[in-house]
């Protein structure tokens, strides 16, 4: 099954343990902005905005520090202009990386992300050399301890999901981006706990790691991940989920 909701599960029950909460903030704060900035400060007629929000309340970050990041969206305060880039690179074993960042100095972040790959057995891409193979989606994986299978895929199918697929820990629902926050409601509606809920870019066909080619690709994703200017990234790996567990730092 896909690596997408195995990379979710590890990064899931690692942040349970050791979440970086300065860091979410930071990226948090920089979605918020930037969500405001193309959609308006009006969460109810901007999806991405609410959804932004929503998950910063969840990390319980301040009303106030919210509010600011909104109106620097919208202008109505001064702040750094932010900017939205997708790069594409290549990981260990030929998996196709893309990485979204958010940065007020596209430069700087460009230099960044090509060493985060070159040190790590990767290497940047020409803009269309990957995005081809990932289709935008949204996405909400659940632990199946969390949910009853014929339940959840029947309200999920029920409330516009395109496709239910199941691994050996977690229920993956797929839907297109504009229906995405009526399947997630439907499903919050019931008390059910996602462990990830976002539109996503999915890949098409997966590469299957493993050994040190799998191992050298958790780095990279980890590392990518830890840049304050990168706020998703998406890969077409496939690792068996005790080897990625046993990868994860």
């Amino acid at each position: 099954m896909s690596g997408h909701s195995k990379w979710h599960s590890i990064k899931h029950k690692k942040g349970a343990l050791d979440a970086k909460r300065g860091r979410m903030f930071t990226k948090l704060i920089k979605e918020i902005t930037i969500a405001a900035r193309i959609g308006g400060g009006d969460q109810e007629g901007n999806p991405r905005l609410r959804k932004a929000v929503l998950d910063a309340k969840g990390l319980n970050m301040p009303a106030d520090n919210i509010k600011r990041a909104i109106q620097k969206g919208t202008g109505e305060l001064e702040g750094g202009q932010l900017e939205e880039i997708m790069y594409e690179g290549y990981g260990p074993g030929g998996v196709a990386m893309l990485v979204e960042v958010v940065t007020d100095n596209r430069n700087r972040t460009v230099s960044e992300i090509r060493h985060v790959f070159s040190k790590n057995a990767g290497n940047m891409g020409e803009s269309g050399s990957v995005a081809w193979m990932f289709h935008k989606k949204g996405y909400i994986g659940i632990e199946k301890s969390k949910a009853d299978e014929e339940t959840l895929m029947t309200l999920a199918i029920d409330a516009g999901a395109d496709d239910f697929q199941s691994d050996e820990s977690s229920y993956e629902i797929y839907t297109s981006p504009e229906a995405f926050e009526s399947v997630l409601n439907a499903v919050k509606s019931k008390g059910i706990e996602t462990m990830a809920a976002e539109v996503s870019m999915i890949p098409q066909t997966y590469v299957k790691l493993e050994g040190k080619n799998a191992q050298q690709a958790v780095k990279l994703m980890e590392a990518l991940d830890d840049h304050d200017d990168v706020q998703h990234v998406y890969a077409n790996f496939d690792i068996a989920e005790s080897e990625l567990a046993e990868a994860v730092s």
